[in-house]
């Protein structure tokens, strides 16, 4: 079975719609314009000092989707982008949409969308002595495909490692507001360079139905980045990427975080983490290798079978789940290797009367749709794990090297 991705590749939350969303949809809401108007970018600057980030108006923006302002942002940029390997499916092809060249560097064993500093140096100085312009550094330290967090000690070595490399950073944070433990310590780069740092969020993730393409940028409290975010919201401008009026007010309202909202979000965090922690034990059980998730609704597990690669095993559990699943070369890791995302957040249900009957549960594990999914789970890695696995349609192949 080959993909033709006729899907959004972002991890699917599984989450019913909040009643509070639909009901602060304003059908009267004027149009607004391009980079969000007086009051979402009031209720983003407290959204984002509620983290300790504060921001105010002329150093945010607003958009509909992820996508649409990171392509603002690179339009409004000089230079090419760096982006961890693996990195979110959406990214690279983002990118190339612009034409410009696309460095990768890998990113540690431990995990998370932060590369290695020794290996991004090493790339920039490569880059740039061929021809190439590396400019800016797109980073995520709570991962999409893998859903780990990168250790601070990390993020703080290759956030230098960019400075030393005069490289700008775009901080994808969408996962940050998924983490599933309380003691996970999680940082941003815009607390270790704020001068240098614009911060990216796709509010699907969190706060708004992921139907509902809405995303936020901060930038940097500075001449520069009141520039920069200028040049990003011509760009939206001339793409007419702004938000629709009714979508605004009901953002806004929930930025504000008052309880219903945040009440909500903690217990789809709860869920999450549940649901992911089972999910581990469902594909690890089946002979897979992986890395317990930290944050988000995904987990990328290694089938560990020699000779298979990525766009196989990809179509062997594709097959095995009869769902779409995304093999690693979607998300520009090494096509040699055999690992898969696995989206947790279709685990809860496919109607919003499932999904709502997963969020309230006491022990979602034990609901019998979910139950059922994770023990298809299981079955289907064991299958394509277990002795005698195939290794892709042919039977054939040679392992690679790993990333």
């Amino acid at each position: 079975m080959r993909l033709t991705l006729p899907f959004d590749v972002r991890p699917e939350p599984g989450l019913p719609v909040p009643p509070y969303w639909e009901a602060h949809l304003d059908p009267a809401a004027g149009a607004e314009p391009a980079g969000g108007g007086e009051r979402l970018l009031g209720a983003a600057g407290g959204y984002w000092g509620r983290r300790g980030l504060p921001v105010d108006a002329p150093h945010a923006l607003a958009a509909p989707g992820a996508e649409a302002l990171l392509l603002a942002l690179l339009a409004a940029t000089d230079g090419d982008p760096v982006l961890a390997r693996p990195a979110a499916a959406w990214q690279g092809p983002l990118v190339r949409l612009l034409r410009r060249p696309v460095h990768t560097v890998p990113a540690p064993a431990e995990g998370g969308g932060v590369p290695d500093p020794f290996a991004l140096l090493e790339a920039v100085r490569r880059a740039r002595a061929e021809g190439g312009s590396p400019r800016l550094l797109v980073l995520s330290a709570a991962d999409d495909p893998s859903g780990t967090v990168s250790p601070p000690e990390l993020l703080h070595e290759t956030c230098e490692a960019a400075a030393e490399a005069g490289l700008m950073i775009v901080s994808d944070e969408t996962y940050s507001d998924t983490l599933h433990h309380h003691d996970t310590v999680l940082l941003s780069p815009a607390e270790m360079l704020p001068d240098h740092t614009a911060v990216l969020t796709d509010l699907g993730a969190t706060l708004v139905p992921i139907t509902v393409p809405a995303a936020l940028a901060r930038f940097p409290a500075t001449a520069h980045g009141a520039a920069w975010r200028e040049r990003a919201a011509a760009a939206l401008a001339a793409m007419r990427a702004v938000l629709p009026g009714p979508v605004a007010a009901a953002t806004s309202y929930v930025l504000t975080e008052p309880p219903e909202v945040t009440d909500n979000t903690a217990a789809a965090n709860r869920l999450h983490a549940r649901v992911g922690a089972a999910a581990y034990r469902a594909v690890t059980d089946g002979g897979a290798l992986c890395r317990p998730p930290k944050a988000g609704f995904q987990l990328y597990p290694d089938l560990g079978v020699p000779g298979l690669y990525a766009r196989q095993a990809e179509e062997l559990v594709t097959a095995a789940l009869g769902r779409p699943v995304l093999g690693g070369h979607r998300f520009g890791d090494d096509p040699t290797e055999p690992r898969v995302r696995i989206d947790t957040g279709v685990l809860l249900g496919a109607t919003e009367t499932e999904r709502r009957t997963a969020l309230t549960a006491a022990d979602p594990v034990a609901v019998p749709h979910v139950a059922a999914g994770l023990a298809a789970l299981t079955s289907a890695f064991a299958e394509v794990c277990g002795p005698g696995a195939a290794t892709g349609p042919a039977g054939s192949g040679s392992r690679g090297h790993g990333a």
